[in-house]
């Protein structure tokens, strides 16, 4: 080693340099506990997205009421989702029924006259949080009819009912 001059630091111990057994795997293991100690922390939900709520039961099935009318009730809440976004109907009078269970966001309905099959001349305007609103309307021609939230379309809330034989 070489003599130390007056001032200088102390060279560093062969340890400190990773140049013996011990400091190379004290540098490994210290790598290894902090990739592990990582790895469970991002399992905590570290995303901050929330899973899918589950659809309700009832939610999306079609019934026929007591006058004959096909009956769905879609959902909306603050996640920019109709839950469920797809439904089927057969040609005749159909009652749907949109409830806003959201905390926050205001939503509508709004069939795409432009990708329609027929014109179906009913959607619901403006549903506050909390609300409900029901439209009755007449389908014919079988088709995928597509509909949206227009103030959410940007963000993916739309949907299809498609009407079969």
């Amino acid at each position: 080693m070489p003599p130390a001059v007056e001032g200088s630091r102390p060279p560093h111990p062969p340890h400190a340099q990773g140049g013996t057994r011990y400091g190379a795997t004290a540098g490994r293991c210290r790598k290894a506990a902090v990739a592990a100690a990582l790895l469970v922390l991002s399992g905590c939900g570290g995303s901050g997205e929330k899973p899918p709520a589950p659809t309700p039961e009832g939610l999306g099935e079609v019934t026929i009421g007591a006058d004959g009318v096909q009956e769905v009730t879609l959902q909306t809440q603050d996640d920019y989702l109709f839950t469920p976004d797809t439904f089927t109907v057969a040609p005749g009078p159909v009652r749907l029924t949109l409830v806003n269970v959201a905390d926050q966001m205001t939503h509508n309905l709004e069939f795409t006259d432009e990708e329609l099959p027929a014109p179906i001349g009913a959607g619901i305007s403006v549903l506050a949080p909390g609300q409900e609103m029901t439209i009755d309307f007449e389908v014919t021609t079988p088709g995928d009819y597509p509909f949206s939230c227009t103030f959410h379309i940007q963000l993916g809330q739309v949907g299809t009912m498609t009407v079969s034989e």
